[in-house]
């Protein structure tokens, strides 16, 4: 199956010259000059990876990144017209992978994406055969080796924060009360800890996801009944 390939560039002559070459490498490319129509792709198309031009009208390319960082995984190469250190490091803390300034030779840059999606799909091909590792928007969490990963990016875990998450993740979807997580986590200790342990615990866990309690990307208090991961 041809992986599929979002641009966007509001330069014409860019895009289709991208587009060119991506489609000679047997690429699925789906082109698009403004980003509104690239978000609605977003939503709809299941992606492999993106090329983002920084210096967008309207909404920039930074944007789309941040809002493909909100579900999903896959590469993202950052376009940037100028060769600004502060453009990079921006787009880097944002998710993207790699950069690439312009002008560039369409040929580096089919290279670039051969790399990101080799790498990309080796590290995903086998998280799929691993039953013991558990994969959620984002977050990626292997029980063998008590490692977490969120967007790419390692989370440094207390051995509690990571059982929170990794019950979490594997109730997604559902709803899990204090009581129960403190049933997995401690066992016969549960009635020796305080009430709020379980809250204090969530509150360093989203501090370390940057996940706001008011607007929460990850974890959702449900009051009154518990926590759960969407």
């Amino acid at each position: 199956m041809s992986n599929k390939i979002l641009v966007v560039d509001d330069e014409h002559e860019i895009a289709d010259l991208v587009e060119l070459y991506l489609k000679n490498e047997n690429y699925t490319v789906f082109k698009f000059y403004t980003a509104e129509e690239a978000l609605e792709c977003i939503e709809k198309m299941d992606l492999d990876l993106a090329i983002l031009d920084i210096m967008l009208p309207g909404t920039s390319g930074l944007t789309i990144c941040q809002k493909i960082r909100e579900k999903h995984t896959y590469p993202i190469i950052m376009l940037t017209a100028k060769d600004s250190e502060i453009d990079k490091i921006t787009g880097l803390t944002m998710g993207a992978d790699d950069y690439i300034t312009k002008p560039f030779r369409p040929l580096e840059l089919v290279a670039r994406v051969k790399a990101q999606l080799r790498r990309y799909k080796q590290y995903n091909g086998g998280i799929e055969q691993n039953e013991n590792v558990i994969v959620h928007s984002g977050i990626v969490i292997n029980k063998d080796t008590h490692e977490c990963f969120l967007n790419e990016k390692p989370l440094s875990l207390t051995p509690t924060e990571f059982a929170i998450l990794r019950i979490l993740c594997e109730n997604k979807g559902k709803v899990v009360s204090s009581e129960q997580l403190f049933h997995e986590i401690w066992g016969d200790e549960y009635f020796s800890k305080s009430n709020n342990t379980i809250t204090v615990h969530i509150r360093h866990l989203r501090e370390k996801m940057n996940d706001r309690s008011d607007h929460p990307k990850y974890i959702k208090t449900v009051w009154g009944v518990g926590y759960k991961i969407e």
